[in-house]
């Protein structure tokens, strides 16, 4: 399983709230121009309720070599996730909001994990779960310069966390195009999204897991201090 991709789709949802960031015209500099956007970015995410869109995963392990994917994502609170990997390299991970399911083809294998305990960060759980809030859980700030890509950037990283987390919005339409994780190994994942579809309705059967035939099914042990 993909922790870092994991990781990523909580911070999307925290990117899903950045037009109030892209639209503006000037950087937040200020303490208390921050903290007034980020209250403002905390109403959007607490608005959203889904969403859908497709993307491109590329991983670049420190001194390793670059590996991309592609596929397609849907997202409802509470807790509800798909993520499907197309191409050589399949995958699908499926969350019904309280149980995390892993499905790798070519293993033909499912590795079933209560939701939150698959994630590092408490702060992560939180936002899939919808209770997310960033001036509690994150550390954000801007970028000391704005990259070349003609996207607004802005920079979060978990109180209660090493790794450091960027997203992207394309000023004109206001569409997330990026977000770019760095973990404490000094492992980047970059995700691009496009096609992107907010609070539209999502078929149940997106977040129900139905393990295939024949699969070897691996259940992670339960945490003792999960309830």
């Amino acid at each position: 399983m993909s922790v870092r991709v994991l990781a990523a789709l909580a911070m999307l949802m925290v990117a899903f709230a950045l037009p109030a960031y892209a639209a503006g015209k000037k950087t937040a500099h200020s303490s208390a121009q921050l903290n007034a956007l980020l209250d403002r970015l905390q109403k959007h995410y607490q608005q959203t309720k889904s969403f859908s869109a497709k993307f491109t995963e590329e991983i670049t392990p420190a001194g390793g070599a670059k590996r991309a994917r592609a596929g397609n994502i849907y997202y409802r609170k509470p807790g509800q996730m798909r993520w499907e990997f197309t191409g050589e390299d399949q995958e699908i991970i499926v969350s019904d909001g309280k149980l995390l399911y892993n499905y790798q083809p070519d293993l033909n294998q499912v590795i079933e994990t209560p939701l939150e305990q698959a994630f590092k960060s408490s702060a992560t759980a939180a936002f899939l779960l919808g209770v997310g809030n960033l001036q509690r859980d994150f550390d954000a700030k801007a970028p000391a310069t704005q990259a070349a890509d003609g996207l607004k950037h802005i920079v979060l990283k978990p109180k209660n966390g090493s790794d450091t987390f960027e997203v992207g919005i394309d000023p004109a339409t206001l569409d997330i195009k990026m977000l770019r994780l760095t973990d404490a190994l000094g492992d980047v994942t970059v995700l691009t999204f496009g096609d992107i579809k907010r609070d539209t309705p999502l078929d149940d059967q997106l977040f129900t897991f139905i393990p295939p035939a024949g699969a070897d099914i691996v259940k992670t042990p339960q945490s003792p201090n999960s309830r």
